[in-house]
């Protein structure tokens, strides 16, 4: 594969980015035959027409993206305003296969693409998924059993508006994206920007999404004592900055899946999270910690760099709406610190109401894939 090419503007039309981005791209190899595009979501209304320009002036027919209250490109990132972020790759022929929208089931997708999916045992796909069809996850989870060797990485569509997403075409309502065969090599990973405190605890008891006891305690006590004094004496300062965290089983990593918590009841001692809860799994507290995610943020970068090889071609990166700017900093401190580690590398992506990584829901998460 070559290495991607990569464009992307604020202000003005949706027609007007199109010709900045691709002015910028220049001369296109003839062998380019997929594109990435990501539009703030001012631009939501307008992604036909931006879509239709694309495909004009590229003679590109298969195209993946998204809107985001947030958008990504290379060392820059983009909010309230109308900006487009566009990337053109070269993939070997049939190594891929876009996914349409689909919002109530993935029979129709899974009957048109079998032969393709049944020439390869690992398929590696990028999703965009709406958050306001409650079936989006179930889709995800139905399309990850039934394809081979499924591995998802993505994000939920963000906006004030319309979720728009682009598969060969304009929509919303549920899950699209791309599907690559072990053709395309890639190498994927995560970075949390919440931190563990204190230990593990155990559910003895909980009703739905409420906390009731944890190692046979109050939960509310226990709740108090990892969060320490302050906060524990001020239980309004936990907004924003405790969060629920869920180990994930089987994992050699210590990975855990980050929930908010939804409330607090004194009188009873209840913790209410954003999660269905099951007794006698595990939880643990975790605090938002901009260092921490730094850190965290390192970590991943320097090991991806180590897996990538010497020649990356390019990168799509979806990053959690309460990184970026909120945890990060302004002047697009997080998308310069991955261009500190990673070089000129061209990237695209957005940022999301929650991102997926490895068919999981996450939260304050940034999740990176490069291709190779």
């Amino acid at each position: 594969m070559q290495r991607f090419l990569v464009g992307h503007g604020e202000g003005g039309t949706g027609e007007q980015l199109v010709e900045r981005c691709l002015a910028q791209i220049g001369e296109l190899p003839e062998a380019v035959n997929f594109g990435f595009v990501y539009a703030t979501d001012a631009l939501a209304t307008e992604l036909g027409a931006i879509l239709t320009k694309l495909r004009q002036r590229t003679g590109i027919a298969h195209w993946t993206g998204t809107v985001g209250v947030g958008i990504s490109a290379t060392s820059q990132e983009y909010y309230e305003q109308p900006a487009l972020a566009v990337m053109l790759a070269a993939f070997p022929v049939e190594s891929f296969k876009v996914i349409p929208t689909l919002s109530s089931n993935t029979k129709a997708f899974m009957h048109d693409a079998s032969s393709w999916l049944a020439d390869d045992e690992f398929h590696f796909g990028l999703l965009h998924a709406d958050p306001t069809n409650q079936r989006s996850l179930q889709l995800m989870n139905d399309l990850a059993a039934q394809v081979a060797g499924a591995f998802f990485v993505g994000g939920l569509t963000s906006s004030q508006g319309l979720h728009a997403q682009i598969a060969n075409g304009v929509s919303a309502g549920g899950i699209s994206g791309v599907l690559f065969s072990s053709k395309v090599p890639v190498v994927t990973s995560h970075t949390q920007g919440c931190t563990p405190i204190g230990i593990s605890h155990r559910i003895t008891r909980c009703e739905r999404n409420v906390l009731i006891e944890l190692d046979g305690r109050p939960a509310l006590e226990v709740f108090k004592e990892d969060v320490g004094q302050v906060i524990a004496n001020d239980l309004q300062r936990a907004s924003g900055y405790i969060f629920a965290g869920f180990p994930i089983a089987g994992s050699d990593t210590g990975d855990y899946l980050v929930r908010n918590l939804m409330g607090i009841d004194l009188e009873r001692k209840l913790v209410a999270v954003a999660e269905l809860l099951t007794s006698e799994s595990e939880i643990m507290f975790c605090r938002r910690d901009g260092n921490s995610a730094r850190e965290d943020l390192l970590r991943m970068l320097r090991d991806l760099k180590r897996r990538m090889g010497p020649t990356p071609k390019g990168a799509v990166y979806y990053s959690c709406l309460g990184r970026g700017r909120q945890q990060f900093g302004e002047q697009s401190a997080e998308l310069k610190f991955i261009q500190s580690e990673l070089g000129d590398l061209p990237l695209v992506g957005f940022f999301a109401n929650g991102e997926i990584f490895h068919n999981r829901l996450y939260a304050y998460t940034g999740v990176l894939t490069i291709f190779c």
